[in-house]
């Protein structure tokens, strides 16, 4: 230690003493010449002073002339800055329209400057310009630009394909010029006078665009070539604009030969009427619905937009739009020259059709429903929460680390990828913990997630994003598919616009506490209804207890009976639903179908004939919703029947083309019962208060940590894992106004057989629910003219009380006599007179 200390000791003067040897000169240099310049500064002033004042005069202007300047650019700049931050927070709608009336205004100034003879210098300059660049075509420009600003304007909703459309008209006009300047034999822009006099025939040919394509192939290729080259540029502009694929070329062909040719022939004597429907809105009949044994295997109710994918296999892709295959019609159908002989006969029925329509039913247009927020793909409340993750993980020593996030409406999904002979259950134990790192309650682990080798970590959003039914409406997934029970749900944690076919779930059962967002999903499923179907394709029966839900939608010619709010009522609206579904079954059966869809086709097509002899005349079957908005209520008051109604409905009516939706807010297992969840399986759950609550609903934990507001799980039929998504939202205004054009174009027309039984019964209140325990014991002691209590409890097997208070009910009816002790009581009414008993206590 003694002897290092000396040594640094001497080292530090040395390098101190040998380091600076060379610097001196230089900053000796430097510094002397800093002072010669500081010195020289006022000498060459004063100098140009009294030697030079002109030259001074001009530099004092030239300052002042600067400092005025970057004084009037500073206030420019900060107001327009100023004004740039008030421009981001007006509404996207306000924007937008301020984007189309500049590009609108821009078109008509060039218009001005370039249709009519130039007067002015700018006038001109500008015109020289535009004729420079465009040629022969400047003409079109503002017209492109107008185009341009309707689109911005009349079209809001198709804003995203705004760029598309830039791309495609710029390529079919960089073709087109291209094109017109080898017609004109490649003029080059050289000076005036000389060979293919200048600008003045390149201006009067493709422009200076038209040359820039055009000259370099030209010089290379003869015009034959050339020529096939830029209209290949231009038809790629028209597949571009169109949104046709190349492989779709020949379909887009066939449907234009389709439009143009063959909707102008005359209808064929006989054949039914088509259906009108808007231009805009065009679906297919559904006389184009797929066979039902052309169904592809592995087939779910769930639609998203990313699985309309070509590449995909359709055998395995959720919700493909089917094509009917080319399969020889089944043996089981009868050919129209030999109808069917039924055994037995089918009784006369009533169908649920409409009376023909006064004038076609137009669908509400998609600009009632409003756009929700843009998505964002990330905030800096996703990198604070990517921070947090990998500070818990490295905090307790875990191998795993944060590969990336999907940022979907109300949660991100984070995705943590673990290292080798690293367990899932060291990340999955650590939930508490994360929740604390993150400063949220509501965090639900996947692991892993579904199709990925990583474990998911759900962890609601700071900056939620709206999800509108409008923008779930107008995706690709919904349009693309046709069918009238197409329903908006919302959007997933990847951002995948989700909706779902009613008519493949079949039956759906909604959940959730209150103010979860169940009432808003039921308007968004009905909303869907009113907007895709008309009254002939889908009617509805809608209950609600509550009697303030559903109310908005009163009036509306779907319906087949006003709103039903009473709940013994709607007991017995569903005993008519379980009607009409047996009388559906039997014209199935009597033809010969296995399917209401086929059916319809059938009878569409004109195959399908009566029996001889039988005045029925056959109407295609549309189908039927019905929507109970609170099943607890219709459970309290009559527990037995509505059970029974809806487990019969759920168990059978798939075929029939009559599908429930049932929702309730207190999901326990005496309002949700064994029986009515084995039947519906399709689950859409909302937050709920309670692990109880979850497993009632979904079999599984998962809507106790949901954050509410429409955030829901939705496990579809066939599903083992639900699916997290934000319902759409839709307002009670938009509501309205679709109510308001639904009522516009048909008015409603209720049957009086649905919410009223055709004989009422009238049991007394002594009675209560032993009524049929009663039957039996009037029909036991009529029978036998024994009246005995102890003969009551062996034959009906009950207790004392039970047959002691029905022998009490008897007695009050004058069907057994008053007790005599040990001895059995004497029975006055006589076995002849039993049926008229029997009615009497059923309340006939």
């Amino acid at each position: 230690m003694a002897t290092r200390t000396p040594k640094s000791a001497s080292k530090g003067p040395a390098k101190r003493s040998t380091s600076p040897r060379p610097a001196p000169a230089k900053r000796g240099s430097t510094s002397s010449g800093r002072s010669r310049a500081r010195g020289s500064a006022p000498a060459r002033k004063a100098s140009l002073t009294h030697q030079d004042p002109i030259t001074w005069v001009f530099t004092m202007i030239g300052k002042l002339v600067v400092g005025l300047w970057m004084l009037v650019a500073n206030g420019i700049g900060g107001a327009a800055r100023a004004l740039g931050k008030n421009a981001r927070e007006l509404d996207p709608a306000h924007r937008r329209d301020g984007v189309g009336l500049a590009v609108l205004a821009g078109a008509i100034v060039l218009a001005a400057m370039t249709w009519r003879a130039s007067e002015g210098t700018v006038s001109t300059v500008v015109n020289v310009v535009v004729r420079a660049m465009f040629g022969s075509l400047a003409w079109a420009l503002p017209l492109l630009l107008g185009l341009l600003a309707w689109r911005y304007l009349r079209h809001p909703d198709q804003n995203a394909d705004t760029g598309r459309m830039v791309i495609g008209w710029s390529a079919l006009l960089i073709g087109v010029l291209g094109v017109i300047h080898v017609a004109n034999d490649v003029p080059y822009p050289n000076p005036a006078g000389t060979a293919n006099d200048g600008m003045d025939r390149v201006a009067q040919a493709g422009g200076l665009i038209g040359f820039i394509v055009s000259a370099p192939p030209m010089s290379i290729l003869p015009s034959w070539i050339t020529i096939p080259l830029l209209l290949m540029l231009s038809g790629f502009g028209v597949l571009v604009i169109t949104a046709t694929p190349v492989h779709r070329i020949p379909e887009r062909l066939s449907e234009l030969r389709h439009l143009l040719f063959e909707q102008k022939g005359a209808t064929p004597a006989g054949a039914p009427r088509p259906e009108a429907r808007r231009p805009r809105r065009v679906r297919k009949s559904a006389d184009d619905a797929p066979e039902r044994d052309g169904q592809p295997p592995y087939d779910t109710p769930v639609l998203a937009d990313q699985d309309k994918r070509p590449d995909h296999a359709p055998e395995i892709v959720p919700g493909l739009v089917e094509e009917e295959p080319p399969a020889p019609e089944p043996v089981r159908r009868p050919e129209p020259s030999e109808p069917p002989e039924p055994t037995p006969a089918p009784r006369k029925v009533e169908q649920l059709v409409l009376s023909p329509q006064a004038g076609p039913y137009g669908l509400p247009d998609l600009q009632f429903l409003k756009q929700g927020t843009p998505p964002k793909p990330q905030t800096k409340a996703n990198s604070v929460v990517v921070n947090a993750l990998t500070s818990v993980l490295e905090q307790f020593g875990i191998d795993a680390q944060v590969i990336g996030f999907t940022r979907g409406p109300t949660v991100t999904r984070y995705e943590i990828e673990l290292g080798p002979a690293v367990k899932v259950e060291k990340v999955t134990a650590l939930t508490k913990n994360i929740a604390y790192a993150v400063k949220s309650a509501d965090v639900r682990i996947l692991s892993p997630i579904p199709g990925k080798s990583a474990i998911g970590v759900e962890i609601p959003n700071a900056d939620k994003d709206l999800v509108a039914l409008g923008d779930v409406l107008r995706a690709q997934v919904a349009q693309a598919d046709h069918h009238p029970m197409i329903v908006g749900l919302g959007k997933d944690v990847e951002g995948r616009t989700i909706v779902a076919n009613l008519a493949k779930m079949p039956h759906l059962l909604i959940a959730g506490a209150t103010g979860a967002g169940k009432s808003v999903c039921v308007n968004g499923l009905i909303t869907s209804i009113l907007m895709r179907a008309t009254p002939d394709e889908v009617r509805m029966v809608l209950v609600d207890p509550k009697r303030v839900e559903l109310s908005v939608y009163e009036g509306i010619p779907h319906l087949i009976t006003p709103i039903i709010t009473n709940p013994k009522k709607a007991a017995e609206a569903l005993e008519w639903v379980v009607g009409e579904m047996d009388r559906r079954y039997d014209d199935l059966a009597a033809s010969g179908f296995r399917h209401v869809d086929e059916f319809n086709k059938a009878v569409r097509a004109g195959k399908l004939q009566p029996p001889p002899g039988s005045e029925r005349v056959y109407q295609p079957y549309p189908y039927l919703l019905v929507i109970v908005d609170e099943l607890a209520d219709l459970m309290m008051v009559a527990p037995r029947d509505v059970e029974d109604s809806v487990v019969r409905i759920t168990q059978l009516a798939r075929a029939a083309g009559i599908h429930l939706v049932i929702a309730t807010q207190r999901p326990s297992v005496d309002v949700v019962t064994g029986l009515i969840k084995a039947n519906v399986p399709s689950r859409l759950a909302f937050a709920v208060s309670s692990l109880t609550d979850s497993r009632v609903i979904l079999d599984q934990p998962g809507a106790d940590k949901l954050v509410g507001q429409g955030d829901a799980l939705f496990l579809p039929m066939g599903a083992s894992k639900p699916i997290r998504i934000q319902n759409a939202f839709v307002s009670e205004k938009e509501i309205a106004e679709i109510v308001a054009h639904c009522k516009t174009q048909m008015q409603a027309e209720y049957r009086e057989d649905v919410a009223a039984a055709p004989v009422k019964r009238e049991i007394d209140e002594d009675i209560g629910d032993d009524l049929e325990l009663l039957i039996q014991a009037a029909e036991l002691i009529v029978t036998t003219q024994f009246g005995s209590t102890s003969m009551l409890q062996r034959k009906l097997r009950v207790g004392f009380a039970k047959a002691g208070r029905l022998m009490d009910l008897l007695e009050s009816r004058d069907v057994v006599g008053p007790s005599e002790g040990s001895k059995a009581r004497e029975v006055l009414v006589k076995p002849d007179d039993l049926p008229a008993l029997l009615a009497d206590l059923r309340g006939g």
